[in-house]
């Protein structure tokens, strides 16, 4: 490959190449580090305005609907308050040409600017946010977003839908000094370059790509540890925290997290497992939901023979007891979608919530007093609680938004979930949506937001707290740019 000047590219990290554009006074330069993930820019240049720019440029060449995000911030405190970070499509890498970016200044303001042609002015669509650390720039159908929010805030968008950048751009992320004697530089951290599911695609029949992740909770830093072209879901954390146990394609894996190796459990006849499963506290037992319909079982975590715990189906497993004595789960009943308990060596399984919708997500907490769960009941999809005899549910969640999934900390202090925006049915998880993973003390309080991920059904359907409580496992969907 060879860039526009016909030099050879030099490509960093997931972008093809970096340069500087326009005549920028000080030589810019861009690093990629392997191991944190995060990219730094440096440059100079005038500014990013009027009828041309001048800023330092990584970039790589993309066709179709693309989706790019990530969590950025200037090193040091900088000369100019308009100094720029940012993402940014273009049509060339000509000064001049018509482009769209999404912009955080050094005084904090955020804007969507964008010039239409050619050497025209500079336009531009201001958010009222200031100091935004998460950007987010799209591309669907011809309609482009930026989004934006402080984090452990959701976002704030707005669109444009009128600029014409052609259907091959440059894409990528942008800084410049807004002073051409000046070198600033900025960090880029949980850089995501996505293609994002084809309109029309069939749910549990076309599948994009997967990324399995690490996040550290407190900080919001994202480390990609594995990637597949298909579905991976649902990933557990071993109380030993050395490895994960996913769902591939109705298959259950362990990926070892020294080694990034993945390898298969052995689960008998059940070789069609959704992304319903639990390891027992003390990781020797794994609890599997397989087969049309789904039923429950129980099987080593080495591998076995899987048994067959409740008789009735469809039931979908959610959670052990913390003394391994009993399963939660959810079963479909002629009442209904409710959470019920069974011994795991067998019995009269109890049904422990009656309220009318769907009633899912069932998990102890390791005291084993509790069990978390998710309901529709008061019109969207909240989160509750009740003991573990099932007496005395409390709502614990609710907003405009619809939870999904939550999972105790193994020091019971937090609780991590899934979150939907309002336009989702309160009954539906989907695949391929803007989803938020939120998290919440256990003694109650406002949910903050610890990632912004284009996910959603099997991103966190299952417990991934690592065994520290510092940090869960996710899944991410997008195919490469």
């Amino acid at each position: 490959m060879f860039a526009a000047n016909g030099r050879a590219a030099a490509p960093i990290g997931q972008f093809d190449d970096h340069a500087d554009v326009g005549a920028v006074q000080i030589p810019g330069s861009a690093s990629y580090d392997a191991v944190a993930q995060e990219y730094v820019v440096q440059s100079s240049g005038t500014n990013m305005w009027g009828d041309h720019d001048e800023f330092h440029f990584v970039w790589k060449r993309v066709k179709g609907d693309f989706l790019v995000q990530t969590t950025a911030d200037f090193v040091g405190k900088g000369v100019e308050q308009y100094r720029k970070l940012g993402v940014v499509v273009r049509a060339s890498l000509d000064p001049r040409s018509p482009q769209i970016n999404a912009c955080r200044h050094g005084s904090g303001l955020a804007s969507l600017q964008f010039r239409r042609g050619e050497g025209a002015p500079t336009e531009e669509k201001r958010f009222e946010i200031n100091g935004p650390d998460f950007i987010q720039l799209s591309r669907i159908g011809g309609v482009y977003t930026m989004s934006v929010a402080r984090f452990g805030e959701t976002l704030v968008s707005q669109s444009l839908g009128d600029v014409a950048l052609g259907d091959e751009v440059y894409v990528g992320l942008c800084v410049c000094a807004h002073n051409n004697g000046v070198s600033e530089k900025a960090v880029f951290r949980n850089v995501r370059l996505i293609r994002p599911a084809k309109e029309g695609f069939v749910p549990y029949r076309d599948y994009i790509g997967s990324d399995l992740e690490l996040l550290d909770v407190a900080t919001g830093r994202r480390q990609v540890v594995d990637h597949v072209a298909d579905s991976v879901q649902a990933p557990n954390w071993t109380p030993d925290g050395r490895a994960l146990v996913v769902n591939h394609n109705g298959r259950m894996y362990r990926f070892d997290l020294a080694q990034r190796k993945t390898e298969l459990i052995d689960t008998g006849a059940q070789t069609a497992n959704n992304n319903d499963h639990a390891l027992s506290f003390d990781g020797r037992m794994l609890g599997i939901s397989s087969g049309q319909p789904s039923m429950v079982y129980v099987v080593p975590v080495t591998g076995g023979t899987p048994r067959l715990v409740p008789p009735k189906g469809p039931s979908y497993f959610h959670g052990w007891s913390p003394d391994g004595r009993y399963l939660a789960y959810t079963g479909l009943r002629e009442s209904g979608a409710d959470i019920y308990r069974i011994p795991v060596d067998g019995g009269p399984e109890e049904r422990l919530t009656s309220a009318k919708g769907l009633n899912d997500g069932s998990e102890y907490t390791p005291d084993g007093k509790h069990i978390y769960f998710i309901s529709e009941r008061t019109g969207r999809m909240q989160i509750w609680r009740m003991n573990s005899d099932g007496s005395d549910q409390v709502q614990i969640t609710n907003d405009e938004y619809n939870n999904w999934f939550p999972h105790v900390s193994p020091d019971g202090k937090s609780i991590v979930f899934l979150t939907y925006g309002p336009e989702i049915k309160s009954g539906d998880h989907p695949f391929y949506k803007h989803v938020y993973l939120r998290r919440m003390s256990t003694d109650g309080g406002k949910p903050t937001v610890i990632a912004y991920v284009y996910g959603g059904q099997g991103s966190m359907n299952v417990n991934s707290w690592s065994p520290d409580s510092k940090s869960i496992a996710f899944v991410s969907n997008g195919d490469p740019l």
